[in-house]
């Protein structure tokens, strides 16, 4: 793009965000070195001396109890330690492990956990929907050497001892999967690829190494590798079975079952050729290569030779009492923009609807001084719920400022009052104060065990507030002060009790608001999907005085109205709970302004799980980056799924609130290109730039589905741990028991499809320009290029990029291609350029293809090619996409292909020459012996027949 952008409205005080950013960061380091227990909290996993410490293991609170499973955790971790620590070259082993043990099951002689929770844990144990599926698997959707976001094994992995012959040792296992999670490198198999052709039309096996041995087998006999092609398609049925006895000792994240593997691939093992996910995602690079970058290894040295690493050590911990308690700003600040009106709205729809039954909560306010305002109660009932909620604040202090650990001291004196610490408790912290002072309770509000949410309302909130979730592994929200704003609602929505459990916690369906003209309405459908409609509840706010008329109607036709509904006029809300269970389907609401001037009406609809056997459809939403300097860009990622299966073709929408301005809407989307990894794995993403101010940014996701027909998959995309169907054992097949079905099988008709909202939390940006700036952004890296040949064509495949990153319409395509590997991966620009012209980019996200042919080759690109060194026929493409201000996006990943290249006649080379020669001597010789035979063959024939007419004349 060559015109100059336009941002709008500038941030008021930029030089106040940079002098507090900086103060913030100075204060975060004096904590660390003061308290190195800090390091410990918040994110919980730290490497210290080769040591990973505080890795947090967590059970389901749906898991059955079975004293076994424990001790199978520690036997994993243990046997993984020592695997690790020869794995890394002696560099990095497992030392304190954590084991959330929850609080269904029995209460043993466990430790009472602190801030740890099943939704901070780095692995999970739970069990899948429906039908049983056992594979290890690690949930990663960013890019090469970027963190994953969890592991998950099932029960019955670390209880059935049969499952080790198909998957290997747990310990090993856990290695694999650690290394997508900590390391971010990907698998180095491909199911859905297994063999792949190169050189000479010549079938290879997609591994790691290519050293890794083994035989063909088709439908289960022993065949040749040239019976699993056919017409250049791989049969069905076609496998390669490993000899279970090997020599290569790589590599892990292959087939880490094999007794030999001990060892990552490293440059000098590693199969660059192979299709699989890391080649594609780390540019060819192996994986020891990737792991040597990370930020473990960089600030790590191997022990020394003689020194072997501990045994892992354990804590068992077990969550106790559900204990949380709201910390309310009262301060003058709060008296401007409805801020405590909104703060009150939003706090009731918590203790009404959202926190979960018999959990205790307690209510503080704060201005300069804490109040306790009621000590933690057990809401049982709804009852319970309606008399806490009497206690909310209702009116601001004038005049004073906030003093924000005042506030969080007395919060954590009312939860200290129930048991004598806050170890496990949630504080909600709610403040439009610039208090700048909150460095001075840091360490105490860490060291007492409680995570801290904090939500900043208005523009002028302390810039330190995210340090405290930041550090106790807390959410951060931002509402803005715009009057059609729910961002408060949307908030104390997201946050749950961190068990897991989400048939106990409820599902947000819809959330929005609209300025509505004099005698105006607005109008929105809502869908109860199948599952849903326990304890449903339809909540209305407005803006001025006065309730606006209310009309609700049912999938059936009834109608509830205005006077159907609790209305509670100084708090401008009237809420619906539907008695039993609301009907599935449509339900549609009318909200028309009554009032004598325009005025925000909001609303917003949450229900609960109706079936225990059925987890309802859930979203949850982040960033990748809790901060960025312009001209960096954030990725947003919401994660649509029913229970661990992804739902697909979804309709994703980001919304996106800076502190001052409008929000900015942006579709998400699950196509494997752009900021999206991995193509259907219900992760919907892209990437966001359009920064108009500093200061926070609040996001929100909607997410709906029309009524269709689903299928939950067969496979779940992503890093798993290598299913081995057989080994060959002494030279027999040896065939492991089939793999189960992954997928439910069953056709679900969604008949009315479904609606989710959800907050994603909130992000700071610094440095975004005042006025109108050049382009800053490139094109996004192609991810996805394909290659499949057709006869003497290849057909060439791609998702489109955008100009900038993943948006809009790049302006052109530069491809490449090389008979080396190496060339064109090291140095891509002198590759041999490739006639792409004519290829208008079309806009991103759309599907590229392009026929490519020896035809578009020159003379001179042919001799070139022709001096290229390269096994057999195959050639190797890569492209990148330009935009307006010729910014060039990264190489994409790079595919082979076999091509057959006419030969040049009048560039023939002495060799071949000398070859043409001795093939025409050859025949020559060939002719004339059979010449030679032909008449002696003749003679002998025409003297044969003379001596038969002379018998005859005797015999006459």
């Amino acid at each position: 793009m060559s015109e100059p952008k336009s941002l709008g409205i500038l941030s008021s005080m930029p030089k106040r965000h940079h002098l507090l950013f900086v103060c913030s960061l100075r204060s975060l380091i004096l904590l660390v070195i003061l308290s190195p227990e800090l390091l410990l909290l918040g994110t919980s996993l730290q490497l210290q001396d080769n040591a990973y410490d505080g890795l947090l293991f967590a059970i389901h609170p749906r898991v059955s109890e079975d004293e076994n499973l424990v001790p199978k955790i520690m036997g994993m971790i243990t046997e993984a330690s020592s695997y690790l620590f020869n794995a890394t070259k002696r560099r990095v082993y497992f030392g304190n492990v954590k084991i959330l043990i929850p609080d269904t099951w029995k209460a043993r002689n466990y430790s009472q956990a602190k801030w740890e929770s099943y939704e901070k844990a780095n692995i999970i144990i739970a069990d899948w929907y429906r039908k049983r599926r056992d594979d290890p698997y690690t949930l990663q959707y960013k890019g090469c050497g970027e963190e994953g976001q969890y592991i998950h094994f099932t029960p019955n992995f670390l209880l059935n001892d049969n499952l080790t012959a198909t998957y290997g040792s747990r310990g090993r296992v856990f290695v694999h999967e650690w290394a997508h999670l900590r390391w971010g490198v990907f698998d180095e198999y491909n199911n859905e690829k297994p063999f792949y052709m190169a050189g000479h039309n010549q079938v290879k096996v997609t591994r790691c190494s290519s050293e890794l041995t083994g035989i063909f087998v088709c439908e289960k006999n022993t065949c040749t590798q040239e019976n699993c092609i056919i017409h250049n398609l791989f049969k069905e049925g076609c496998m390669f079975i490993h000899n279970n006895t090997q020599n290569a000792t790589a590599s892990i994240m292959y087939m880490q079952s094999l007794s030999s593997v001990v060892e990552f691939c490293n440059a000098s093992t590693h199969n660059q050729e192979a299709p699989n996910l890391q080649n594609q995602m780390c540019s060819l690079r192996s994986t020891w290569d990737v792991i040597m970058d990370s930020d473990d290894f960089r600030k790590s040295l191997p022990m020394a030779a003689a020194a072997l690493p501990p045994p892992p050590t354990f804590s068992l911990l077990q969550t106790g009492d559900r204990v949380v308690c709201l910390v309310l700003d009262v301060s003058g600040k709060m008296a401007e923009a409805d801020r405590l009106l909104r703060l009150h709205q939003a706090a009731e729809f918590y203790l009404l609807q959202v926190v979960e039954t018999d959990t205790y909560v307690g209510i503080v306010s704060f201005s300069r001084k804490g109040s306790i305002r009621a000590l933690p109660r057990q809401l049982r009932n709804h009852k319970d719920r309606r008399q806490l909620s009497s206690a909310l604040p209702t009116s601001a202090t004038a005049n004073t400022g906030a003093n924000i650990c005042s506030g969080l001291g007395m919060g954590l004196q009312a939860i200290e009052s129930l048991h004598g610490n806050a170890y496990g408790s949630v504080i909600i912290l709610a403040t439009s104060g610039d208090d700048g002072d909150i460095s001075n309770c840091l360490s105490t509000v860490i060291n007492s065990g409680s995570t801290i949410h904090t939500i900043a309302l208005g523009p002028f909130v302390d810039e330190n507030l995210e340090e405290l979730s930041t550090l106790t592994g807390g959410l951060k929200f931002f509402a803005s002060d715009r009057a059609s704003s729910n961002g408060l609602i949307d908030a104390f929505s997201r946050i749950s009790s961190g068990t897991g459990d989400i048939f106990r916690q409820p599902v947000q369906l819809d959330s929005t608001g609209e300025i509505v003209d004099i005698h105006q309405h607005v109008s929105r459908t809502v869908t109860v999907d199948g599952g849903l409609g326990k304890d449903t509840v339809f909540l209305v706010t407005w803006q001025t005085s006065g309730p606006p008329d209310i009309v609700l109607q049912d999938p059936s036709g009834k109608k509830y109205f205005t006077e159907d509904f609790n209305t509670n006029p100084g708090l401008r809300s009237s809420y619906l709970r539907i008695p039993e269970t609301a009907k599935t389907g449509y339900w549609i609401f009318w909200l028309n302004n009554t009032h004598s001037s325009p005025q925000a009406l909001r609303m917003a609809v949450s229900s609960r799980a109706s079936d225990d056997g059925v987890p309802p459809v859930t979203v949850t939403a982040h960033v990748n980056k809790d901060g960025v300097h312009f001209p960096h860009s954030v990725i947003i990622y919401a994660d649509v799924k029913q229970g661990f299966y992804p739902i697909l073709e979804a309709n994703v929408t980001a919304v996106i609130e800076p502190e001052m301005g409008e929000p900015v809407r942006l579709e998400l989307f699950d196509d494997g290109a752009g900021a999206d990894i991995i193509k259907n794995d219900g992760i919907y993403s892209r990437y966001f730039f359009s920064f108009t101010v500093n200061g926070r940014y609040s996001l929100k996701v909607h997410v709906y589905q029309e009524n269709h027909i689903r299928r939950l998959p067969n496979s779940i995309p992503g890093s798993h741990a290598m299913y081995v169907p057989g080994y060959i054992v002494n030279g027999n097949i040896q065939m492991n028991a089939p793999k189960k079905s992954t997928g439910d099988g069953d056709i679900q008709v969604q008949k009315w499809g479904f609606n989710r909202t959800t907050s994603g939390g909130s992000f700071s940006v610094l440095d975004a320009p005042t006025g109108p700036y050049l382009d800053v952004f490139p094109p996004c890296r192609i991810i996805n290029l394909e290659a499949i040949r057709k006869e003497e064509e290849i057909i060439l495949s791609w998702t489109a990029p955008g100009d900038d990153f993943d948006q809009g319409q790049a302006a052109s395509y530069e491809m490449r291609m090389s008979k080396c590997l190496q060339k064109i991966r090291d140095d891509f620009r002198n590759a041999i350029l490739v006639n792409i012209s004519k290829l208008i980019p079309q806009p991103a996200g759309s599907r590229e293809t392009f026929v490519f042919t020896p035809g578009l080759l020159t003379e001179d690109q042919q001799q070139q090619l022709d001096g290229e060194t390269g096994e057999g026929n195959s050639i190797y493409l890569a492209i990148q996409a330009l935009d307006e201000a010729s910014l060039k996006g990264p190489v994409s990943n790079i595919v082979q292909a076999a091509l057959l290249v006419p030969q040049n006649t009048s560039s023939v080379t002495a060799r071949e020459l000398l070859i043409l020669r001795g093939v025409l001597t050859a025949v020559g010789s060939i002719v004339t012996i059979c010449l030679l035979i032909f008449v002696a063959h003749c003679t002998f024939s025409r003297k044969k027949k003379s001596r038969k007419k002379d018998n005859r004349a005797k015999l006459l």
